[in-house]
Formats: C-alpha cells, sequence, structure tokens
C-alpha cells in the first residue's frame, strides 16, 4: 500500500506561480512511475505530467509543455509539480497518482494508487 499526499494548491492570479508536492509513505516510492492529473468541474479528468521510476523519462500534456515542470526525490519520496505561467483553465482539482509500471502513461486506469487532490484556482 501507498499513501499519498497533496499540497500546496491555493488561488493565485493569471501569470502566477504555484509549486505542488506530492508526500509518499512507504519505502518502495522509486518501484513507482508517478504522475500528475487534473479535474475541473464537469469535466473528465486529464493527465497533466508524469515521471518513470528514475526520472529520467518525463512527459507532459501539449497544454502545460513550457509552463509546468514535474520532479521526484526518491530519496524523500516526493513528487512536485511546479506551475508557472497560470491560466485560468488551469483551474482544477490536482491528484497526485503512482503507477506499478516504470514509465508513466497518460492513461488513469494505469495508476493504482491516488491522493485526495489539492485545489488549484487561477483568477483572471
Amino acid at each position: 500500500q501507498v499513501q499519498l499526499v497533496e499540497s500546496g494548491g491555493g488561488l493565485v492570479q493569471a501569470g502566477g506561480s504555484l509549486r505542488l508536492s506530492c508526500a509518499a509513505s512507504g519505502r518502495t516510492f522509486s518501484s513507482y512511475a508517478m504522475a500528475w492529473f487534473r479535474q475541473a468541474p464537469g469535466k473528465e479528468r486529464e493527465f497533466v505530467a508524469g515521471i518513470s521510476r528514475s526520472g529520467v523519462s518525463i512527459r507532459y500534456t501539449d497544454s502545460v509543455k513550457g509552463r509546468f515542470t514535474i520532479s521526484r526525490d526518491n530519496a524523500k519520496n516526493t513528487v512536485s509539480l511546479q506551475l508557472n505561467s497560470l491560466k485560468p483553465e488551469d483551474t482544477a482539482v490536482y491528484y497526485c497518482a503512482a503507477s506499478l509500471r516504470s514509465l508513466a502513461a497518460p492513461a488513469g486506469s494505469e495508476y493504482k494508487y491516488w491522493g485526495q487532490g489539492t485545489q488549484v484556482t487561477v483568477s483572471a
């Protein structure tokens, strides 16, 4: 079992920045690919960014490329998402997820463990 807890969400003006953090329990954090998903009200869950077990392979959805950065620290059992140049359309609940696979796939069904989410709200 892996427990994931997100933090760092909040209210920010368009163009601003936030840094989200996900803390994982257990001793096998490095065995999981990690990802961030988001879900806005009335919309489907969307893959945002993913990072492989080692941190070598990283992928982003097109809408956040150049603005968001995912990273992980296996020694501290954490994965982070730096959100820069935020837009109102980035407003959503952001979820941290862990996959048993070595690479971070964009499909939510690939992830076994999920955090409870942290709210990001971007005002115009």
